[in-house]
């Protein structure tokens, strides 16, 4: 690792690291908190078993600032860190996985706007994105390219002042229900150096919709095919400069796969103090549960594993924060460790509830589906492995 006592990525208190939040991060944390606690867990289940995408909740969350965390604050950001964000989404998934999961794919559209757009696109778009009375999405996956990003299919010509789109984006969260689509889209060559980003809002006369996908987990949002055909949409829509797409979608992909292991690490969190509490008010042969040492070990197995998870995606998104040249490194060795040790915990929290843990007026059968895309999302995890090596074998 290119890293060193004296690295800035490192968290520093009187010349070693230190662990503790400061006050403003505990302030920020207990106010995700104390949000997912009144407006998040007491409705989850709910949406969930109708698939009801809570609109007026995620406005609620924008009133806070969650809508444009790492946003800037002249067009309505709260200009947070990485870090902060973190916090953030761990705190909301303690609340609902599927719901925070979509406030992460926002941001992450919303940020690509704010870092890369013009002034006259930020302006535009972003006020409204931060109050969220405007919802993004992010569409960079296609039906034929899955985990091959850069041999994305979809076209945009240029015609006079307008670029003319044409192709299809697939497993696109707040598809037809969203107003903003930020689309990585192919204006040149093939490979990533080809590939260019625009915005294209609701109502775009060629963009439209496939049927909202029946899914595992990840009910409270839509997942629907995004379709271009024949879409006009004006050149000062593209976010950048044309060929610089693929750049700024990967940029992108760092902070939302930070994001999405932060998700799991919240989710995994509900799950495993479903277990301790399982464990110390079930009785089974005449005993507390919590007395048999074979569960007891595994309970502490299980908190090692979220603890460990914690703290390195804490590390990865000190990294981003302070530009850390391996911080791509970090961001994908934390998505990877984190969604997949999230997976478990619940998973094996599930177990410990036996029969329980199976039905749904129990959390953990929701959590273990709301974690399993995870896994999948945001770059596989054996892609996170292809990045890590990848990173590796270049010193």
């Amino acid at each position: 690792m290119r890293d060193s006592p004296s690295s800035p990525s490192r968290l520093r208190h009187g010349g070693r690291m230190s662990f503790d939040l400061n006050e403003d991060q505990r302030a920020i944390q207990d106010a995700a908190r104390a949000f997912a606690t009144a407006e998040l867990a007491p409705h989850s289940a709910r949406w969930d078993e109708e698939s009801f995408f809570p609109v007026d909740t995620l406005r609620k969350a924008a009133e806070l600032g969650f809508a444009g965390i790492y946003v800037r604050e002249d067009v309505g950001g709260s200009g947070l860190t990485r870090l902060d964000a973190s916090l953030i989404f761990e705190a909301l998934s303690y609340g609902d996985v599927s719901t925070a999961a979509y406030i992460s794919i926002h941001n992450m559209a919303s940020w690509m706007i704010d870092r890369f757009g013009s002034d006259e696109l930020r302006q535009r778009y972003l006020p409204r994105l931060t109050t969220m009375e405007l919802i993004a999405s992010y569409c960079l996956t296609e039906p034929g390219s899955g985990s091959d990003a850069a041999g994305l299919r979809t076209t945009a010509k240029r015609d006079g002042d307008h670029y003319v789109l044409n192709g299809s984006k697939a497993f696109i969260s707040g598809a037809g229900v969203s107003d903003v689509y930020v689309v990585m889209v192919r204006t040149g060559e093939s490979g990533p150096r080809g590939v260019s980003t625009l915005v294209v809002e609701k109502g775009t006369p060629g963009l439209s919709f496939g049927a909202n996908e029946k899914k595992m987990g990840w009910k409270s949002q839509p997942t629907a095919v995004v379709n271009f055909d024949n879409c006009r949409v004006p050149i000062e829509n593209r976010v950048g400069e044309e060929g610089d797409g693929f750049k700024f979608a990967m940029a992108g992909l760092d902070g939302g796969r930070l994001n999405i292991a932060s998700c799991s690490l919240g989710g995994a969190a509900l799950a495993l103090d479903c277990a301790k509490s399982h464990l110390e008010t079930r009785h089974q042969f005449g005993r507390p549960l919590r007395e048999f040492q074979a569960l007891q070990f595994r309970l502490a197995d299980m908190a090692t594993e979220l603890e460990a998870a914690r703290l390195m995606v804490r590390r990865g998104a000190a990294a981003l924060d302070a530009k850390h040249p391996d911080a791509t490194q970090f961001c994908a060795m934390a998505k990877r460790f984190a969604t997949d040790a999230g997976f478990e915990v619940a998973n094996q929290a599930l177990q410990l509830h036996g029969g329980y843990g199976y039905l749904k007026d129990y959390p953990l059968e929701r959590i273990v589906r709301d974690l399993r895309v995870h896994q999948i999302l945001e770059g596989t995890n054996e892609i996170m492995r292809v990045i890590i090596a990848r990173e590796m074998f270049r010193r």
